[in-house]
């Protein structure tokens, strides 16, 4: 399959060929998709970076290294592909080609504003595309090198969501070029998409994918997007649709790790599955015996090992969700959209906005421990320690108050 991240470069008619599934613009979280495995073709085209955050290279880099052929062109593709070509990602034409070489350099050289309304219509013009017109209208002796560098340079002034074409048409009949302004609106009235450099390397991007060439591809670089940041992203975006819902794995074991009783025992489950199966190829002990050498044997295993968790493990989500109900899932779901609502009712907020008092007092309701043994408590249900989580159950605080002050409601009612 080859997936192929667009708009406003190209519209989604452009790609109804078998085998090509057309997506939005590329953002933070998209390559981590399930749907898109070893083997697939990601072309990346467009992406925002404004209005949310944009597509991080270690998400491309995981993305190879798991045998995704990763290409780029046009625009943030093209700026991508020139940063991680040495790492494998392939990149297409003469704007990648720019980027290179750094002929050009900033992200306003591609960068539109597009319609907030996710119709993705490029409302602006790119800087690539002014480059690109000028240098076809030098080539027909419309306007000779050095009007043609003032024109750049008073256009590429303008702040890019503002350069529209009325905008540059307004700068250009200032700058005393009305020829070129009329000349151009007449290769427009001829070809809509004259002068449309960004189109044109986007559509040969898509060529490329479906040729299947692998010219300029590595075979994967080393995992050097294993990081902290790149685990917590990982987990972020692990999802899975189940009892016909898409539910994020994170919120699901949180939701145990608040509400199980016994997910005290499951954790310790989870610290001897890897005592025993470590992902180090190192030795493999009974986690007693792991725990006896590192330690004097006065604090419990989790205290004292605090595994990084990832989530698109099937392993590891086996062992920490074992137990786990259709009643559990549904909570996760009606949790969620709270959470939701409440973002769409306060604009800005966000579930890191939620009062560290509120998240405390809903563990402390819902955990049998006194405050002084909270820490512990924490800590043997895989949370490390009490500030860790309050952080996980501040996602739950609206859902948990929304049921508690229903039953409480329904109550008063009876």
């Amino acid at each position: 399959m080859i997936h192929v991240f667009v708009g406003p470069t190209l519209p989604r008619s452009d790609l109804a060929v078998p085998g090509v599934r057309a997506r939005p613009p590329v953002r933070h979280g998209d390559l981590f998709d399930t749907s898109i495995r070893a083997g697939d073709t990601a072309a990346i085209i467009d992406g925002v970076y404004h209005q949310a955050p944009a597509l991080r290279h270690k998400e491309i880099l995981a993305a190879i290294g798991r045998g995704v052929r990763v290409i780029g062109a046009a625009s943030i593709g093209a700026l991508r592909a020139a940063e991680l070509a040495p790492y494998g990602m392939l990149g297409i034409g003469s704007i990648y080609t720019a980027y290179v070489r750094g002929d050009i350099e900033g992200d306003d050289e591609v960068a539109v504003g597009q319609a907030p309304d996710g119709a993705w219509d490029a409302l602006t013009w790119p800087l690539v595309n002014v480059r690109h017109v000028l240098a076809l209208a030098e080539a027909a002796g419309v306007i000779d090198t050095e009007r043609a560098i003032t024109l750049l340079a008073a256009l590429r002034a303008i702040y890019y969501p503002h350069r529209t074409w009325a905008a540059a048409r307004a700068v250009c009949q200032r700058e005393g070029e009305t020829s070129f302004v009329d000349w151009l609106a007449r290769q427009r009235e001829q070809d809509r998409y004259f002068g449309d450099l960004k189109r044109t390397e986007a559509l040969a991007a898509v060529r490329t994918a479906l040729d299947g060439a692998t010219t300029g591809s590595g075979s994967g670089p080393a995992p050097v997007w294993e990081t902290a940041y790149f685990r917590r992203w990982s987990n972020t975006f692990a999802r899975e649709r189940l009892d016909g819902a898409v539910l994020s794995t994170e919120d699901r074991l949180v939701y145990q790790q608040v509400f199980d009783p016994q997910f005290r025992e499951k954790w310790t489950a989870y610290l001897e599955h890897l005592s025993q199966h470590p992902a180090d190829g190192g030795p493999r002990l009974a986690l007693a015996e792991r725990l006896a050498r590192v330690s004097d044997g006065n604090l419990p295993a989790d205290r004292v090992f605090h595994p990084p968790l990832d989530l698109r493990d099937e392993r590891t989500t086996a062992v920490l969700l074992a137990g786990e109900t259709v009643h559990d899932r549904q909570a996760v779901a009606r949790y969620a959209d709270a959470l939701a609502r409440y973002r769409c009712e306060r604009p800005g907020f966000s579930a890191a906005a939620v009062r560290e008092e509120a998240a405390r007092a809903l563990l402390l309701q819902v955990w049998p421990c006194p405050e002084r043994e909270f820490d512990a408590e924490a800590s043997s249900r895989g949370l490390a320690c009490g500030a860790r989580a309050v952080e996980a159950a501040k996602r739950l605080v609206p859902g948990f108050l929304e049921e508690t002050t229903s039953t409480e409601a329904a109550g008063v009612g009876r």
